[in-house]
């Protein structure tokens, strides 16, 4: 599926958003996340809540019409491209890593990073 610029920057606006609210919060409850959210935005915390629901569901779940899925293997490639950007020509190896966290009884996160100068940068 191919998105158009406003909607890729609303997809990324959201992930912030929750990124941000779950390392603050230190949960990736739903709520947690749309409470601290509000208070710190100054936003309507239902509003918050229902904007970040609708972010992980499928479109035919999504109450408004026109919605779309995000389909992550599409962030795959411009991620590793991104990593790969700065990767120095001479190196031919490539360390990766891979993590599955479980959040709750909810999400289990399958994460697969470049490993870099001590750093695990996350691509997939």
């Amino acid at each position: 599926m191919n998105y158009d610029r406003a909607s890729l920057k609303l997809q990324a606006t959201v992930l912030g958003m929750w990124s941000f609210g779950m390392v603050m919060t230190k949960s990736c409850g739903l709520t947690s996340v749309a409470v601290f959210l509000a208070a710190d935005l100054g936003r309507e915390q239902d509003t918050l809540r229902q904007r970040l629901r609708e972010w992980y569901r499928d479109a035919a779940d999504k109450k408004a019409t026109h919605r779309q899925t995000l389909d992550v293997h599409n962030c795959f490639v411009p991620l590793l491209a991104g990593v790969l950007s700065a990767w120095p020509t001479a190196e031919k190896r490539l360390a990766m890593a891979i993590d599955a966290t479980t959040l709750g009884q909810v999400f289990t996160v399958l994460a697969i990073r470049v490993v870099y100068r001590g750093c695990a940068l996350p691509v997939a």
